[in-house]
């Protein structure tokens, strides 16, 4: 539907054919006997007392609106795409009236996206990375006597040896232009630098978009860089990227060319080449499904040239559950890597990964992502392949996250969700309330017209509605503690009455004068008890069920 084009244009729970109890289709002829109707029954003139011509002026200026929207063929047609909320989009009233549905959906894209233009100035988009290397190899490389001569030698010696922050926000300039400002700082060892860069993006096309990089740092100096990216097919893309780095040293050039193609649907093919300081050429082969996610490439280049594979899988759970494993060969030794990822909260993921190989020694890695900043703790355990580090590094985690899950992460998240039911709760309340104090208002103006169209059908054997109920009514043995939420709408449904008939439309019968709904995103129906001709009738209808009485089916047939 067009309301999913943006979460602001969601329906009005008050709608105007049910109000009016008219099909959607209904003629003007059919709104306008509606409306006067409605208007003889809500006219604040008819009332003295004055809470009662409050109400019913309330209840009359609502006929109104929904009639004069839905007598106008071009309010009518905007509401029938958009709803309520569609009407109230500047602009509108520049828009020449008569046009077609179809034209009125391209204007009111067109209005989108002049309010998402105006919206982009607001966003900034930031994306952050704040990584914290710890050195705690004393805990498995420790050497005793140079600890004896040491004053509190017995203690581990753990510290932070390296340290790399880095943000960047988004400025965007127009729909298709976009700036990026960034910078990082990083310390390893008590040597530090940093450096700023500025990105602007242009979207030439669906097919493409190109960027120009400038950028500055304390060791690296000056940067200027160009990347282009386009579709070459529906199944290939190209990407291309050059820069020039001003250094101490002299002037570093470097660029690369990616290409990549869709082998299936599931299944990417990358080939990469890559000149400058780190030359090499790269191929890899990378299949994501729902539930695993696999990835192979072979890179040959100088200094480093290496083979790597690895495999994710994915379980089909809540908490978004993935198991991994990788290995990792080349000059530089072997690497071998495996660990586990969970969704903890709606915005934060969690996951530890052990890495072990020659001669890099014993690492993990803990990462916690949480919207869009990341946070990684690497922690070095041990020079060497140990398998004491090896199976701390993934015990001690399981371990902590077990207890920390159990002990913080789920009340919290279950302190979370009974605030967010809480207060869905007072919200429901407070709307149900004052529906039902609306209805109740509705159902007191109608009592007097109630009593003459009683009186009227009394008097030729016509149409009486006994007992009339609506909502969610349990009849099922295996609910039985569950409790009925229905309304009595007698009096409503009484005054639909017309010539010894009652006519719903489809639409719910929530927007009826003298309804509420009673159970809020639940099932509901309208069961009625009602006499013509002197014989009961009775019938069971759905909310969204149009509905026309007397019928002979509805009658309740007596033993002789």
């Amino acid at each position: 539907m067009a309301a999913s084009l943006d979460d602001d244009f969601q329906f009005n729970n008050q709608d105007y054919y049910s109000l009016l109890n008219v099909r959607k289709e209904a003629t003007s002829e059919e709104l306008k006997a509606s409306y006067r109707r409605l208007c003889m029954l809500y006219h604040p003139d008819k009332h003295r007392d004055p809470e009662l011509k409050r109400q019913a002026e309330q209840l009359f200026n609502q006929v109104h609106q929904a009639y004069e929207v839905l007598s106008d063929d071009h309010s009518r047609a905007i509401y029938d795409i958009f709803g309520r909320k569609g009407l109230e989009v500047e602009g509108w009233e520049v828009v020449e009236r008569k046009r077609t549905p179809a034209e009125i959906r391209e204007e009111y894209e067109r209005l989108q996206r002049e309010r998402e233009e105006r919206r982009l100035q607001q966003r900034t988009n930031p994306k952050g990375t704040i990584s914290v290397g710890v050195d705690a190899t004393d805990l498995f490389d420790r050497y005793d006597e140079d600890f004896e001569e040491m004053p509190g030698g017995g203690f581990p010696h753990i510290e932070i040896n390296k340290m790399h922050i880095s943000q960047s926000i988004e400025a965007p300039l127009t729909n298709s232009d976009t700036a990026v400002l960034s910078g990082s700082l990083s310390t390893h060892n008590g040597n530090g630098g940093g450096n700023i860069n500025m990105t602007v993006r242009r979207v030439m096309s669906a097919k493409g978009w190109g960027e120009v990089e400038f950028g500055a740092g304390d060791i690296l100096g000056p940067l200027i860089g160009l990347k282009v990216f386009r579709n070459l097919t529906p199944r290939c893309f190209l990407t291309a990227q050059c820069g020039l780095q001003f250094s101490p040293r002299g002037l570093r050039p470097n660029c690369s060319i990616m290409t990549a193609r869709h082998l299936d649907q599931n299944t990417m093919g990358y080939l990469q080449w890559r000149w400058g300081p780190n030359s090499a050429m790269t191929t890899s082969l990378v299949r994501d499904t729902k539930s695993s996610h696999f990835t192979l490439a072979l890179q040959l280049g100088v200094p480093h040239s290496y083979l790597m594979m690895s495999y994710q899988y994915k379980f089909q759970d809540e908490d978004q559950t993935k198991v991994k494993g990788s290995v990792k060969t080349g000059w530089f030794g072997t690497v071998v890597e495996y660990g586990a990822e969970r969704k903890i909260s709606r915005h934060s993921v969690l996951s530890a990964t052990v890495s072990m190989g020659i001669p890099q020694g014993v690492t993990l890695k803990i990462k916690l992502a949480r919207a869009s900043q990341t946070y990684l703790f690497p922690i070095h355990l041990t020079d060497q392949l140990l398998p004491s580090a090896v199976f701390y590094a993934t015990v001690g985690p399981l371990l902590a996250y077990m207890a920390i899950h159990r002990l913080i992460i789920i009340p919290y998240t279950q302190a979370q969700k009974e605030q967010e039911l809480e207060l869905q709760r007072k919200s429901s309340a407070t709307d149900i309330a004052k529906k039902k104090q609306e209805a109740e208002s509705a159902v007191l103006l109608m009592q007097e017209s109630v009593r003459r169209i009683i009186e009227a059908e009394e008097s030729k054997m016509g149409l009486i509605i006994l007992n009339a109920w609506y909502g969610k009514f349990v009849s099922d043995t295996s609910q039985k503690q569950e409790k009925a939420k229905v309304i009595d709408v007698t009096v409503p449904l009484q005054c639909l009455v017309k010539d010894s008939k009652l006519i719903l439309t489809e639409a719910s019968k929530t927007g009826l004068p003298g309804f509420y709904d009673p159970c809020v995103g639940e099932e509901k129906s309208l069961k009625l008890l009602y006499q013509f001709r002197g014989v009961m009738h009775q019938v069971i209808s759905a909310d969204t069920e149009a509905l026309r009485i007397p019928k002979q089916s509805h009658r309740i047939e007596t033993e002789s």
